[in-house]
């Protein structure tokens, strides 16, 4: 194994552990519920890039959107089959599929209810950071059940690229503002991040 493989997956593990540990903590306090969860590291121009549960991370990479997330939810083959092996249940409510009839997310930090079968490991992906990666978009689903991956690409672009002052505060909130126009009602956290700088 080479170098650079070893230290991803030593990233990979640390980051997992965070997440487990983080969720541990949270089912320590006894609060209700829970929370889902994307996170974006950058190291020696690697972006390793995790998330459990529906948040999602979506690059810009010459304005052409990049899922480097996917959404867990109960409707995907792998996670119902892991949550079948583990005895649980996966069941279509009102057209949404969920865990045990209550949670539309198959990954979450919290709901201690549900975590015999709602792990909050993460799954991880490493990237290289090159000279068409513009920036990244990290958000809650609050904001992708109501715009798609280009739209949101669409809308950050001409705020943060070609420009000598990049406007992200701007461009967060015309992200969030967007999304709320179109009826949604759920959270809605977004956070850009330009990546020119951490190109190697």
């Amino acid at each position: 194994m080479n170098k650079v493989a070893a230290r991803n997956r030593g990233i990979k593990e640390a980051v997992k552990e965070g997440y487990l540990s983080t969720d541990v903590e949270f089912l320590k306090e006894n609060v209700r519920g829970g929370t889902c969860c994307v996170t974006a590291l950058i190291h020696e121009g690697s972006l390793i890039v995790s998330n459990a549960g529906d948040c999602r991370a979506v690059m810009s990479k010459r304005g052409v959107a990049k899922a480097l997330t996917v959404d867990h939810r109960p409707s995907q083959k792998d996670e119902r089959k892991r949550i079948e092996n583990l005895g649980g249940y996966v069941d279509c409510c009102h057209g949404v599929w969920r865990v045990h009839g209550s949670l539309a997310v198959s990954r979450a930090i919290g709901d201690g209810h549900l975590k015999e079968w709602v792990t909050a490991e993460p799954t991880t992906e490493v990237f290289r950071i090159t000279e068409e990666c513009e920036f990244l978009v990290l958000a809650s689903d609050g904001l992708w059940d109501k715009v798609s991956n280009q739209e949101a690409v669409d809308v950050v672009h001409p705020l943060c690229v070609g420009i000598d002052k990049p406007e992200l505060f701007s461009a967060c909130k015309k992200l969030v503002d967007l999304s709320h126009s179109r009826g949604s009602s759920d959270d809605i956290s977004v956070m850009v991040i330009l990546l020119s700088h951490f190109i190697q």
